[in-house]
Parts: structure tokens; sequence; C-alpha cells
């Protein structure tokens, strides 16, 4: 079986000019050159923002693009036939899509309502602040510009768990509320249930009857193959089973879906796997934050430990890694972006390893340059490509094969061997990494490949090695860097 690859096609500031679609299509063939197996795209439906909206503040789940509804007829990614045309060109290539699903909250409401609330303390939202009151609040959904088409559900404040006015929250007074929060993973704040905008109230059977009919219709309008589930810890760990069990009965077959569930504390992902069932994969955050310290740290972190409190460590089937995501770039309100120093290392033991499925970040491949506010002040980002990945996307397409020995034997300088398989002509690869100085690594690559030898493809080291009699050398390494080394003779750039 060939190695997996997901590629992650927009960051947070991508362009407004609605282009996104047109550009993913024509990039379709490049990726599937690199490896690329599934491409996650953003949300697809009109946000409250209209054009401008990155998708997560989500409006209507049913206009991709086609009803004229928040200022314009198209997305920030361009129009539904556009986003279809783009699946089908990924399709053509042998590349899955994930479809990016915010079903935690709706936001822009077309008319207010008059409803009681409850106002709760920010910092513990379980305990309640005086006595119910009345406000008048954006709680009606009913989508002039669609006007019922795919569905004449109208969301009212029976809809919603809670809403935020005036900078407060309040827990909406219903019948399925019953005064208190939904059960969630998340227990920050004493409940976090809430995060922004109109909280879905999934304690009502006809909210889960709706989102159960979109999810269907959803993936019958556009033939996507999965999904990226946002916001996890924010709803309630019963409902995406019962959604994947619904569509997987309706359509009979599985669907790959990968959940965000954003925790630096591993255990709180192996209870959401086991509570879900093992259904759901996630990002692999705590190893986010492994790579985000160890670039800040330089020298003084231990390599050998890198791995360390990782889903990849402890339920690597069902663990996606990344280096960085649109969360966590900067200016975002996750920041926690790995340093350009360390993103080459980083990538190398998410792309050339056997465990997990790694997931590649946009701007690697095609940089970024992009504007912000921060603390009141307009900040300047550019987030520059990094041709090395293209190479190690390569190498894990055709080599990154075999039997893996890992040499994480020193604090500053680490390694690992893929011995190749006999199918995969020319696989097995040799990765020394570096934080520190100058270093080396000795390796066996096993006695089937004695005597031949070695190039670095990242072109970080000039000379080569030649294994002995048994399979084995010794690696070098630059300072602060990470060297791929693979048999002489394989040209990756000409390889299908």
């Amino acid at each position: 079986m060939n190695n997996q690859t997901i590629f992650q096609f927009f960051h947070w500031y991508y362009s407004k000019e609605g282009n996104l679609w047109n550009h993913a299509k024509e990039q379709a063939s490049y990726l599937a050159s690199l490896g690329v197996t599934q491409v996650w795209l953003p949300p697809a439906y009109k946000g409250a923002g209209g054009a401008d909206d990155p998708g997560y503040a989500v409006y209507d789940l049913f206009d991709l693009g086609e009803f004229d509804q928040k200022g314009r007829v198209r997305t920030r990614y361009g129009t539904l036939q556009e986003y279809q045309d783009c699946i089908r060109a990924f399709h053509e290539n042998g590349i899955k899509v994930l479809a990016d699903i915010v079903l935690n909250h709706k936001i822009g409401g077309d008319e207010k309502e008059r409803i009681w609330v409850q106002k709760v303390d920010a910092e513990d939202r379980n305990k309640k602040i005086g006595e119910p009151y009345p406000v008048e609040a954006y709680t009606k959904f009913i989508f002039p510009g669609r006007k019922g088409k795919y569905s004449n559900y109208i969301w009212d404040w029976q809809s919603f768990a809670g809403i935020s006015v005036d900078k407060t929250i309040d827990l909406i007074l219903n019948e399925y509320t019953n005064g208190n929060w939904e059960n969630v993973p998340g227990t920050e704040n004493g409940n976090y249930d809430y995060l922004m905008g109109n909280d879905i109230e999934f304690r009502n059977p006809y909210v889960r009857e709706e989102l159960k009919k979109w999810g269907a219709w959803y993936t019958e309008t556009t033939g996507i193959d999965g999904y990226r589930l946002d916001a996890l810890k924010h709803i309630n760990p019963d409902f995406y089973p019962e959604w994947l069990d619904f569509l997987k009965d309706r359509f009979k077959r599985d669907f790959l879906c990968i959940g965000e569930y954003w925790k630096n504390e591993v255990g709180d992902l192996l209870k959401y796997i086991e509570t879900t069932g093992s259904r759901i994969q996630l990002f692999d955050a705590p190893l986010h934050y492994n790579f985000y310290q160890a670039s800040r740290k330089g020298a003084s972190c231990d390599l050998s430990h890198i791995l360390a409190g990782s889903l990849t460590e402890k339920h690597p089937e069902l663990s996606i890694t990344f280096i960085d995501n649109h969360d966590t770039q900067p200016l975002q309100s996750l920041q926690s972006p790995v340093e350009d120093w360390f993103r080459p290392i980083a990538y190398a033991l998410i792309l050339l390893r056997e465990q997990a499925t790694p997931c590649v970040f946009y701007p690697v491949l095609y940089g970024a340059k992009y504007f912000d506010e921060r603390n009141g002040e307009k900040q300047y980002v550019e987030l520059p490509a990094l041709s090395c990945i293209a190479t190690m996307m390569r190498a894990r397409k055709h080599l990154a094969y075999g039997k893996q020995t890992d040499y994480f034997d020193h604090p500053n300088t680490i390694g690992w061997i893929r011995e190749g398989v006999e199918e995969k002509e020319n696989s097995g690869c040799a990765v020394v990494i570096a934080n520190s100085q100058e270093g080396y690594k000795t390796m066996s690559m096993g006695i089937r490949h004695a005597r031949r030898v070695m190039v670095d493809c990242c072109g970080q080291r000039k000379e080569k090695v030649e294994l002995n009699d048994q399979g084995e050398a010794t690696f070098p390494v630059n300072g602060g860097a990470v060297s791929v080394w693979i048999f002489e003779n394989t040209d990756l750039d000409k390889r299908n």
C-alpha cells in the first residue's frame, strides 16, 4: 500500500478574491506527483461575513456559493460550480477530498427574537448570575436568498443552547436546555459548550435530523470522500458517532473522518477516541506543541524525547500529524508557529516515519504573505515556501517504506532508517537530524544494501556515503538541519 499524505489547501489569510477552488483545481496534478492522497479544503458554505468570511462563522450550510446572501453569491473561495469542478479534478488525479465541517455554531441570523436567557460567569459557566431575563437576539435564520431550496428548516431560539450579548455569555432557556449546558468534553471555564455565535443545541432532535439531512445532501451534491470536523471539544460526543453512522448506512461506505480536538494533553484525546468508538482520527496537537517548543529551545531541547506525550506515540493508527495549520499561524488566537529553521526537521519527523498520517500545510509549498491586527497594531507576516518539503513528500511517496529502526540515543542528534521494500524500486532512506552543532549517526540499512552508495536528497551534505559489507555507514548532518539519505541515482523529480 502506498503511503498516505494529506494536504491542507488553504490558510486563514488566503486571498478574498474568490479563486481558491480554481487554484486548487490547477494544482491537483502537481499535488498527486508529490504523493498527496487526500486534500483538505476549507469550509465551502456561506459564512456570516459573506465573500470575506473564511467559513468558520457559519451562516447557511446549504449555500455553497449558489445564492445571493450576505452580499455576494460566491463564498470567499468561489462558486458552487467551481467547488464541484475542483473536487472532480482531484478525483481525476487519484486524490480524495476532505470537507471542513463546522457544526458547533451559527452566526449572522436574519431576524431577532425575544427570548429568555440566564447570564453565567464567564470563568465558571456552570455558575449562574442573577435571575433569568429577556433579550432580543438574532437567533432566527430564514435564509431569504435561498427561499427554502434544499431545506425549509427555520433555525430559531430552540435550535441553540447559548449566545453572547454585550460580552456576556447567556444560556438560552428553552425546552431542551433544562437550565444547563450540554455535556461536552471541554471542561475549561467549568463547561466549554459555548464557543461563539449561536451555540447549536444538539439535545434538540429536530436539529439532529436537519444536520443528518444536510450531511446526506452535502455528500451527494459535492462527491466528497470524508470530513474534517471542527471544534470537537465543544460538541456533545454522542452526536458525531450518530451522524457518521447515519451517513455510513445511507451511502454504504466508510468516510475518512478527522477531528480537531484542541488539547495539549494526550489523555484527553485518548478519552475522546474511546468515547466515540474510534470512529474519528484526531490531529496530534500535543506533537505540534512538542515541535513548537523544540523550535524555540534550540540545542537545549532533548530530541530523543521529541515524540513523548503525543498521540503518535500512544495511538499512531488514529493520529494525524501536522506542523502548523490555519489556527496556529502567526496572528491567530492559537498562534504557535514552528520556527523556520525547525520546520524541515519537523516535516522529516512526520513525513518519513511509518507511524501516523501526516498533513502538510499550504504555506510550505506556496508561501503566504498577509497583514492583520494584533494588540491594536497592524502587523505583516511572511511565511516562506520550503523547497525541501516537496522533496521529502516525493521521498515519502516513493522511498519511505520497510522496516523502521530508530536511533534516538542522543539529545541533539537523532536518526532512523527505513530499509525499503522489494516492490518499490530503490526504496529505503536514512534520516539524520541535529538541533545543535554538526553531528553524525552510525546506522544500518540492512545487509541486502551492502556497498550501495547514498546521497542527501535535501542537498545539505554534498559528499556521498557508502554502506559497508553489513549495510552500515556513518551519516553526517549539518547543525540545526536534517539530511535525508537516499540511494544514488534515484531521481525523485522524474518519478510519477
